[in-house]
């Protein structure tokens, strides 16, 4: 057991609401970058000649550094100070994200997205904890993580907007640069504002742990980025998906055997939990998929301009969290439930429309109604599947609960993006091979729609998953005052 242990005098914290906006700005970074890359994406592209096979890992190379050590950088930030492991996970976002924004190949992006991903996985968890820590009140740490929540949900929809410009009016580049002032600046004033923690007792890090999971996801994504380029069937693409297989079960043996486990089993064998981690999973996987496409379907087919498209997208930011806070509201009355089977069946119709995209379609008929349906359906279920993650869990279990649905969103990301890519890319050869070249433009959208629809399966089994292993719990309840666990899950989508 551990306890926390502040090296400044106790009491109330003066300047704590200063410290909130340095933890607030940092945040605010880590969610606008995700969907500033996101429209960057096309450019960048063309820019570094990335071939379809490889451009997802401009994403996957953030998601899966990101998710996979999320978990660990939480117990590095506990045992090291957090303070101290914020700063280093500022200072180490910026030079990653200059590193990125300088990239001459797309060896140098990729690298430097995984770096990026990595920091983060260092200062997320910090930046939690210290809210934590600073905000002792009930009520005033309620309002610290509603401005956290608030950045959170507001950040991605800013980040669309400053992606679109940047890419537009200066140069696909600046949407990481941009980063780096901003991140060192505020290292600098969290160095000055905010105060140190740390856990007590020995520090002890499953690092087997880390490397087996670690590596097994990066085989597995790249098992699939090597089925796209040479098939199934090809000697390095089984060679790969059985690494992949190798090294997650023995990560699972060590989990169950070590110690100080990064990921201790009981956390996940609840069912209740079971079922939010997996729909999280899953949603990760659609998520990431469908922003994937639809990029490409706008600036590529619609030509749109990476400004229209990303403001284009802004009602799915808007949609989840006004489905985040009826959601919110409706939880403590109806329990989880039927908000996770709600949100991922709505989910499942936004996708179902978004694969009647067609060359010449139209945003308004058929792009703007899948947004908006299918982004009401991502807040209610998100809302759910958090407060479910903690039903139960003891207390020395809740931050990895918590950090979980997180991990599982981003890991659920990273290998969708991959998979869904390589079906979208073997659709469209097929088809161009059947139909001719000259329809290179028809076969590209089929291949949007076919990942579509296997993004629309993967939300049909969270329905099914939700409601056969959700109970009719209620929340857990809160003091009164002070925020439960539910209240700003839309800071967990990321865009």
């Amino acid at each position: 057991m551990t306890t926390i242990q502040n090296e400044t005098p106790t009491g109330v914290d003066p300047r704590r609401w200063l410290a909130l906006v340095v933890i607030a700005v940092a945040q605010l970074i880590v969610v606008l970058d995700a969907s500033i890359v996101n429209i960057a994406l096309p450019s960048a592209q063309d820019a570094l000649g990335i071939s379809d096979a490889n451009r997802q890992w401009v994403v996957t190379a953030y998601a899966l550094a990101f998710g996979g050590l999320l978990l660990l950088g939480g117990r590095i930030a506990d045992f090291v100070g957090r303070k101290r492991a914020f700063i280093i996970g500022l200072v180490g976002f910026g030079v990653a994200s200059a590193v990125g924004g300088l990239a001459q190949n797309q060896g140098e992006l990729f690298a430097a997205r995984a770096l990026q991903g990595a920091f983060a996985a260092l200062m997320a968890p910090a930046a939690l904890s210290l809210i934590s820590v600073t905000f002792t009140e009930p009520k005033e740490r309620a309002k610290a993580f509603g401005v956290y929540g608030g950045i959170s949900g507001g950040g991605a929809a800013l980040g669309l907007i400053l992606g679109g410009v940047l890419t537009e009016y200066a140069s696909w580049r600046w949407t990481l640069l941009v980063n780096t002032p901003i991140a060192i600046a505020t290292a600098v004033a969290a160095a000055i504002l905010v105060r140190e923690s740390r856990a007590e007792g020995k520090a002890r890090y499953d690092i087997p742990g880390v490397v087996t999971s670690t590596l097994g996801l990066v085989a597995l994504v790249y098992g699939f980025t090597k089925a796209n380029e040479s098939g199934w069937s090809a000697t390095s693409t089984i060679l790969l998906l059985g690494a992949a297989v190798v090294l997650l079960v023995s990560f699972v043996v060590i989990e169950r055997n070590t110690a100080e486990p990064l990921l201790p089993t009981r956390v996940f064998l609840e069912r209740n939990r079971a079922a939010a981690f997996l729909v999280s999973l899953l949603l990760g996987l659609a998520l990431f998929g469908m922003f994937l496409f639809l990029v490409y379907y706008m600036q590529g087919t619609l030509q749109y301009s990476a400004v229209k498209s990303g403001l284009a997208f802004l009602p799915f930011s808007v949609g989840v969290v006004g489905g985040a806070g009826v959601a919110s509201a409706l939880l403590p009355r109806i329990g989880p439930r039927p908000l996770m089977v709600g949100g991922t069946l709505a989910a499942a119709v936004g996708m179902f429309l978004f694969a009647q995209i067609t060359v010449d379609g139209s945003y308004v008929t058929t792009v703007l109604p899948a947004q908006i349906v299918m982004s009401l359906g991502v807040g209610l279920a998100f809302v759910a599947l958090s407060s479910t993650a903690l039903i139960g869990v003891e207390d020395h279990d809740a931050g990895v609960a918590s950090a979980l649905v997180n991990t599982t969103q981003q890991v659920g990301g990273s290998l969708g993006t991959a998979l869904l890519n390589t079906i979208a890319a073997t659709a469209t050869t097929s088809y161009i091979a059947a139909n001719g070249v000259a329809q290179t433009s028809q076969g590209l959208v089929h291949g949007y729609t076919v990942a579509f629809n296997w993004g629309l399966g993967a939300l049909l089994l969270a329905a099914v998953l939700s409601l056969v292993l959700v109970t009719k719990q209620s929340p857990p309840a809160a003091a009164e005052g002070d925020e439960t666990p539910f209240e700003h899950a839309e800071e967990l989508v990321v865009v």
